[in-house]
């Protein structure tokens, strides 16, 4: 699948920018809108973007349907939280009704994390027949070319029936991170990347390197890859 490419001036415009691209398809679409937040530094400006004047105003929050693609096996409150990371830049500044965060669990094993958050999932995707799971899916890209927690070389990247895997081994701490079938059952997806640091792996992944795990991401619907000029290497 060919990507949309967005190229933006710097961090600060690119998140300006997807906060602009994630509104108009919100704001558009009758009904529930489901989101697949993403950690790290670049998705985080986009979520204080839109917790902040104009953004905040312009979100259908009532509609709106938070979960994560992945998550580090930590408490919610552990500076490493994906989820501590959202609430703290934008969950708590906008009026969401509470009821439509959906964060990974982190009691019990992971293996028991993965499979309760997957039933979450599916009972979701119960409730949406004819819809995919998610509108917008937003994904990083990582320096060895994982997204969520598909990292190379690990058992999560054949699974194609589980939604939801436990990432075990792969960094200090275990992972849990949906899978290409969950992630694939997007209506857009987005790829955040910002920074001369990854000029290289996005190179690779704009020419369809088969050996990335970003690069075997597959949704229903768009590829769009924003992308700021220091990742772009003009």
């Amino acid at each position: 699948m060919t990507p949309i490419v967005e190229v933006l001036a710097d961090p600060e415009a690119l998140a300006e920018r997807v906060a602009a691209w994630l509104v108009e398809r919100a704001t558009a679409k009758r009904g529930g809108f489901s989101l697949a937040l993403s950690g790290g530094s670049t998705p985080k400006r986009l979520y204080r973007r839109l917790a902040a004047l104009p953004w905040r105003g312009r979100v259908p929050w009532g509609r709106m349907h938070l979960f994560w693609g992945d998550e580090r096996f930590v408490q919610p409150d552990h500076p490493d939280s994906n989820q501590r990371m959202a609430r703290e830049a934008m969950i708590a500044q906008v009026p969401i009704p509470p009821g439509n965060v959906h964060p990974v669990p982190v009691d019990g094993t992971p293996e028991e994390v993965a499979r309760r958050y997957e039933t979450k999932l599916r009972a979701f995707a119960a409730q949406r027949p004819g819809e995919p799971l998610f509108d917008v899916q937003l994904l990083g890209l990582g320096p060895d070319g994982h997204t969520a927690s598909l990292f190379p070389g690990t058992p999560a990247l054949a699974e194609r029936r589980a939604w939801v895997v436990a990432v075990l081994g792969a960094k200090p701490e275990p992972r849990i991170t949906l899978t290409y079938p969950a992630l694939d059952d997007s209506d857009a997806v987005a790829f955040l990347v910002s920074g001369a640091e990854k000029q290289a792996i996005l190179r690779r992944l704009l020419n369809g390197d088969a050996a990335l795990p970003a690069a075997a991401v597959r949704p229903k619907g768009t590829i769009t890859v924003f992308a700021d000029q220091a990742a772009m290497g003009v």
